[in-house]
């Protein structure tokens, strides 16, 4: 444990020492946008920022940043628009196998559209510099989600459009760069689209929009639900560094993942914020490790039991769980003086239980955000997601926070901590230090709720 406080500490101040250089890039951009310069720096040269103009037919040409399952899957599904010619033109992971695995998928079935030579292929902690400064316009960025404020902060100043993958941040201080970095996108007309795809499918959206307009009265309580089995686990391999097995194994790291709360429940969180129009200001909450409780799991809990509040009294009840063999449920749903809503199977219930709504709209909201996107783009029309994106990314966190602590945490505590769960800026080899180190039986600090002394760790 007293590893991990030392561990804790130095990424505080570590994230303290990058302030500057952050504040320099916001500073800058912030200059070059009064001074009437929507522009980019692309390989050292200042090029117009591509939002200026609709691309009409235009070919939009990708850059892919993180080649795991969900980055392959988001690449194929920007290669699927029908909007207007689009191609891959750069690919970029920290391992060479996986960036291979995901070529081959992406060529397999777009082989017309991907243009991606061994030259535009790169390898390392440094890769996403590499695609920023191809002549790719739109960058997908999908790694483990700890790097996801730094890969969006160097996507904004270089002047790409970006499609990013949720969460997008594990800590307040992350949440807090990718805000900041989002006001430049503003200013530079960049869009900014974000993993969270229910807002995309026309059955939410329509069942959204119903019970904004009073379709069950007022709201007065919600429950959401991200409970299942749990995920792949990727056992340690005798030639791996420590930091390679964490990000290997990255869902059970918090500087990585954020834990599952973070990582999968988001969705179901930010469902409630959309309803919401609004975000928790406090919760409280449970949680623990209550059968996944080896060293092969790293150190995220297997459960957590949420009580958010929101401003004006509403309480979500949440709760996620990855524990094979329980009631399982991954749903959103909303209680009104006037009856009830199942959100995600689209349906509205009056008082005697009677259904009075039924959406037959469109699913597939992995497909459809990036129809969406390539459309508007292509129509000049700039869309930014990152706002809401970044604060049910902090939902989450703060769900976190209250679990690991068993204290109540408000939402001002929670993003304005100062704790960053690692410095990835400073990562620049497999050979470096991994944030976390395990104990000498190879286990890792995983927190107890009501122990102060764990609290300075997860606050």
């Amino acid at each position: 444990m007293t590893q991990e406080k030392s561990n804790a500490t130095t990424a505080a101040g570590n994230s303290k020492s990058k302030s500057n250089s952050r504040r320099d890039f916001i500073i800058t951009g912030s200059s070059l946008v009064a001074g009437g310069v929507t522009t980019g720096l692309v390989g050292g040269q200042l090029n117009l920022a591509r939002a200026a103009h609709p691309y009409g037919q235009d070919e939009i040409k990708i850059g892919l940043v993180g080649c795991g399952g969900r980055g392959t899957g988001a690449a194929v599904q920007a290669l699927n628009t029908t909007s207007g010619p689009v191609k891959i033109v750069a690919m970029g992971d920290v391992f060479a196998d996986r960036l291979q695995s995901s070529y081959r998928t992406i060529n397999s079935q777009h082989a017309d559209k991907c243009d991606v030579p061994e030259e535009r292929r790169f390898i390392g902690l440094d890769s996403y510099k590499q695609v920023l400064d191809s002549d790719a316009d739109l960058v997908i960025l999908a790694t483990p989600p700890g790097f996801r404020p730094m890969h969006f902060e160097a996507a904004v100043e270089a002047g790409k459009h970006i499609f990013m993958e949720k969460p997008v941040a594990v800590d307040g201080p992350g949440v807090r760069r990718v805000l900041a970095a989002n006001e430049i996108a503003k200013k530079k007309n960049l869009a900014v689209a974000v993993g969270l795809q229910r807002h995309h499918e026309v059955a939410y959206r329509e069942t959204i929009s119903r019970l904004k307009d009073g379709a069950i009265g007022d709201i007065v309580f919600a429950r959401a639900y991200w409970n299942g089995g749990g995920v792949w686990v990727r056992p340690r391999q005798p030639q791996q560094t420590e930091l390679e097995y964490q990000m290997r194994n990255w869902y059970y790291f918090n500087w990585l993942c954020g834990d599952h709360i973070v990582e999968q429940h988001i969705h179901n969180l930010d469902v409630i914020n959309w309803l919401k129009d609004g975000f928790p200001v406090k919760a409280q909450a449970q949680g623990g490790r209550e059968v996944r409780k080896g060293k092969d799991y790293g150190q995220i809990f297997d459960h957590h039991s949420v009580e958010y509040t929101y401003a004006d009294g509403t309480i979500l009840l949440s709760q996620c769980r990855h524990i094979k063999n329980c009631w399982n449920s991954v749903s959103e749903h909303a209680h009104g003086t006037k009856g009830s809503s199942n959100i995600s199977g689209a349906s509205i219930f009056n008082l005697a239980g009677e259904k009075t709504f039924q959406s037959n709209g469109k699913r597939g909201g992995h497909q459809e955000e990036h129809h969406d996107l390539f459309r508007d783009l292509r129509n000049g029309v700039i869309p930014n997601e990152a706002e809401y994106g970044a604060k049910s990314t902090m939902t989450s966190i703060l769900g976190r926070m209250a679990s690991y602590t068993g204290a109540e945490i408000s939402w001002d505590a929670g993003i304005n901590s100062e704790l960053s769960l690692c410095d990835v800026d400073s990562l620049t080899s497999l050979k470096d230090d991994a944030p976390l180190s395990p104990s000498d039986s190879g286990d890792y600090f995983v927190p107890a709720p009501g122990n102060k002394a764990d609290r300075a760790q997860v606050l």
